[in-house]
């Protein structure tokens, strides 16, 4: 689960650090322009985060399977951003690869709802502390990508393959998405005594 959520959380980052400059340098756009094209793309992403639990909700309503309804929507929004990026490494007509790019987040972004449930499915019990276990690994993307890419970008003045990475690590994240099982619960060890039950001795 969080490694999964670390493969979502670098392709975040990559959009929400480098995807203005992006523009800017790559097509020599002005930062009022540069700006604009990125927040089409960020309104992407915004209309995805809703999109993604609502499709898991309603899976899960028809189907009552709990692992289908997470890793369907999960899954395929991975796909979904891997194959909307392929496109702007041959096309560089600006119109094309924000349309691209706007796709690319949407899907990125169905992701959201999905993940942030299975905390919950696992670990009712525990959820806030499944659910920082498994935003550790956006946070450690967070973190690391923004380096890497300047890196790559300082290197080699190709704005394009810290996009290539990120591709990557979407496919990774939807390889690793099927070792998820938000159907299994989390059962605490037998003979353990909840600590609001223990009592002094005499």
């Amino acid at each position: 689960m969080t490694l999964t959520y670390f493969c979502y959380g670098w392709c975040l980052w990559l959009y929400l650090n480098w995807l203005p400059l992006f523009f800017k340098n790559n097509y020599s756009l002005d930062i009022k322009n540069s700006a604009l094209f990125a927040s089409g793309v960020f309104f992407a992403g915004v209309v995805g985060d809703s999109v993604g639990g609502v499709l898991s909700d309603k899976i899960l309503d028809r189907t009552g399977n709990v692992r289908l309804a997470r890793l369907s929507v999960t899954v395929v929004g991975f796909a979904g951003a891997l194959l909307s990026l392929f496109p702007i490494l041959f096309v560089h007509d600006i119109t094309v690869v924000a349309l691209c790019l706007s796709a690319g987040f949407f899907c990125a972004e169905l992701v959201i709802g999905p993940m942030w449930s299975i905390p919950m499915d696992i670990a009712p019990k525990y959820s806030g502390t499944a659910s920082g276990i498994m935003n550790t690994g956006s946070a450690f993307a967070a973190i690391v990508s923004p380096l890497v890419a300047g890196f790559v970008i300082d290197a080699t003045g190709n704005w394009y393959l810290p996009f290539l990475m990120s591709m990557g690590l979407l496919m990774l994240g939807g390889v690793s998405a099927f070792l998820m099982h938000p159907e299994r619960p989390f059962e605490e060890a037998e003979g353990r005594v909840p600590a609001a039950k223990v009592v002094a001795a005499e």
